[in-house]
């Protein structure tokens, strides 16, 4: 008896995260909105207890066009800040 598995092969490639700050104090702070509602408020929110509580420095906000869209500045965002936010929020 053959028995088949209907999954096929499967490859797992990690990769491993990107460095991690040992602070957050007068670092740039970037927002990723996916245009879900409550996204943004969210987010800002966040950036702003970042900045209260850990010192991060100035917050730049970039938006998709819908929450469906790749993000294509994410070249852009890598530029210009030194920490990302982004999440998705109903």
């Amino acid at each position: 008896m053959d028995v088949l598995n209907p999954c096929g092969a499967q490859t797992r490639r990690f990769k491993p995260l990107a460095p991690r700050p040992g602070d957050l104090a007068g670092r740039s702070v970037g927002i990723l909105d996916n245009s879900k509602p409550n996204a943004g408020a969210l987010l800002a929110g966040v950036a702003e207890l970042l900045a209260a509580r850990a010192g991060a420095g100035s917050v730049r906000t970039w938006r998709k066009p819908t929450s469906a869209q790749p993000a294509e500045c994410l070249d852009e965002i890598a530029r210009s800040v030194e920490v990302v936010l982004t999440g998705s929020a109903d």
